[in-house]
Order: structure tokens, then sequence, then C-alpha cells
């Protein structure tokens, strides 16, 4: 099924996926790998069967992935965004090992809405520089406090050392003509991934609230990992540092 396909098979939640998956993929092409290296290090530090907390889990990609690798596994997905969450709701339906919580992660009440108090880890990707500097690290509080001793949390995101503008001047020139080639090959992008949702008979409706919420896209920060890893240790975890990167993407891992 083509991205144009779409339209005619409203309930089809898997092939949203796929095509989600595909637009992520042209700015994120290392994604699959930085998604293995993540199960990786849930295997090594928390075993196969972990309770996890898909932290904005958007279309529920990490719990697809988790769940593949880990039958045992559990999963709450979080997120406000309502078109992204009813793909998530409308893929993994009647699958008890996954629910799914609406909530802000701005309001600092939002762990309440968890359905457990603790979690073996939190994963997140692509979607915490969504927010700005002061916010992200209260969040980072939070996490602190849903994640159990011994337990881990990762984040893959840009995360941007300002102190290379050379380098990260010719890697952004580098992956902007490889985008702009695949675009050419027909690729969606992330306006043209959108447009089409909001023309979905089923998804139109929460993709215009979810317009009403976040705009085109939220503003936020891309500190470097320098940053990161300064703050979750404040918040209270143990260990933090880089588990995998790209030249324009870092994994990092924090051990509570």
């Amino acid at each position: 099924m083509t991205d144009a396909d779409i339209t005619t098979a409203t309930a089809d939640w898997q092939a949203w996926q796929q095509s989600w998956d595909r637009q992520q993929e042209w700015y994120l092409p290392d994604r699959e790998e930085r998604f293995r290296i993540m199960l990786d290090m849930v295997e090594a530090l928390v075993g196969t069967a972990p309770r996890v907390l898909d932290l904005a889990c958007g279309t529920g990609s990490i719990t697809a992935r988790l769940l593949a690798r880990f039958p045992e596994a559990t999963s709450t997905g979080v997120d406000l965004d309502p078109a992204l969450l009813a793909i998530a709701r409308g893929t993994f339906a009647g699958d008890e090992r996954v629910g799914f919580v609406t909530a802000d992660l701005k309001d600092p009440d939002w762990p309440a809405q968890l359905p457990y108090d603790s979690y073996d880890a939190v994963l997140t990707a692509t979607a915490l520089h969504w927010l700005h500097r002061e916010p992200l690290a209260d969040l980072y509080g939070q996490v602190a406090g849903v994640v159990r001793d011994g337990g881990v949390f990762m984040n893959a995101d840009h995360m941007i050392d300002e102190t290379t503008p050379r380098i990260n001047a010719a890697e952004q020139a580098q992956r902007h003509g490889r985008m702009e080639q695949a675009k050419r090959d027909g690729v969606l992008d992330w306006s043209q991934w959108w447009q089409l949702a909001a023309k979905d008979p089923v998804l139109a409706e929460p993709t215009a609230r979810r317009y009403e919420i976040y705009g085109d896209h939220a503003d936020g920060d891309m500190p470097p990992v320098a940053w990161h890893a300064r703050v979750l240790r404040e918040k209270g975890f143990a260990e933090v540092r880089p588990v995998w990167c790209s030249p324009s993407d870092t994994l990092l891992l924090a051990l509570k």
C-alpha cells in the first residue's frame, strides 16, 4: 500500500504506522539502528520482561518494537497528540500488554495518570526537543520519580553541540541533500504527511484538534549532550552517558 492509498483505508492502522515510519526515516535514516541499541540496553539492564513507559509515544513506534522483541514486556504509552494516539490505540487495540494515557507532559501532575507507580524503563525518541530547557528539566525530575531504583531512562533525540559549527554545517548539508533526493523519489515530509492525515475520514477530526494544541510544530530546544547528562544527574540518576550516536542524533542512557 502506498501513502496515497491510505485515504481509502481509514481503518488500516498498520498502513498508517508504515507511512509514519517512512516519513520519520526520511529525517532519521538510522532510526531502526537506534531502536535496536535502545532495546539492547533495556535487555542488558532490566531484562526481557520489562514494564516500560513509552514517553511521548506518538503512534507507538517504540512499543511496537519492544513487544516484537520482548513478548513478555508491557507498555504504557503517554502522549497528548490526538491523531497519533488514535493510530496507536487502533494499532494495539485488544493487546492487554499495552495501554495509553492522554496527558500533557508540561503538566506537573501527569505521572498521577499512569496506571503504575514505577517502571523498569522509560523510553522516548525524537520527541523531547519539542520542549524548552526549563520544562524539559522539570520533566526529567518527574521521570526520575517513576523510574525504579536500578531502572533506566533513555532519550534518543537531536542534541546539538554548538562548539562544532563547521562539523554541524557539513553534516546538515550532506543530510539535507540526501533528504531532497528522497523527496524527489516520492517520500512524504512532515507537512505532507499531516496533510494526508487531515483528509482521512477517521483522522481528520483528531488531526484538527492536534493543530489546535501544537500548531504546525512546537518550538523547543536542542541542548547538547552535556546539558542533558548534567540535568539528569541533578534530578536523581546515578550514571548517565551516550550509548549510541549518529552525526545528527544521540541516544542518552540514564541509570537510576
